[in-house]
């Protein structure tokens, strides 16, 4: 099973960008635990802070991999270009994010991608690309 994880703008900060909301461990750290815990699927992560990068990226892989895990961060809430590739591929996609966006502020309780992905999980902290790897396994 091949699933690719991607997370959008600012995610590269992790650990250090707001601790009390996103935690104190970066993705790279978290990634290392994941990938240990699934040895037998072939897991691959891929961050970038630009909108065309990360529709090139879905489009690369979303007619060959099993499934792809993204946290867009800010394009989940004006992207309809994102939505567009995810529609636009084979492969199932989970949305996730760290916080749950529903407590925050109301600009972030809508999601352009939300209706064109598989599922939506959020709000476990790094836990939720955890529980998106666990859909695709059941």
């Amino acid at each position: 099973m091949k699933i690719l994880i991607i997370n959008g703008p600012n995610l590269n900060l992790l650990g250090k960008r707001e601790p009390d909301v996103y935690g104190s461990t970066s993705f790279e750290e978290y990634f290392k635990t994941i990938k240990t815990k699934y040895k037998k699927v072939k897991l691959e992560y891929y961050q970038s802070n630009v909108e065309g990068e990360l529709i090139d990226k879905i489009h690369s892989v979303g007619f060959s991999y099993d499934g792809i895990i993204i946290n867009a961060g800010a394009y989940t809430h004006t992207s309809v270009a994102l939505r567009d590739a995810i529609s636009g591929v084979e492969s199932p996609v989970i949305e996730v994010h760290i916080s749950n966006t529903h407590q925050r502020e109301e600009f972030r309780h809508h999601s352009y991608i939300s209706p064109v992905c598989k599922g939506i999980i959020l709000g476990f902290g790094l836990d939720s690309y955890r529980l998106a790897i666990e859909s695709f396994l059941n």
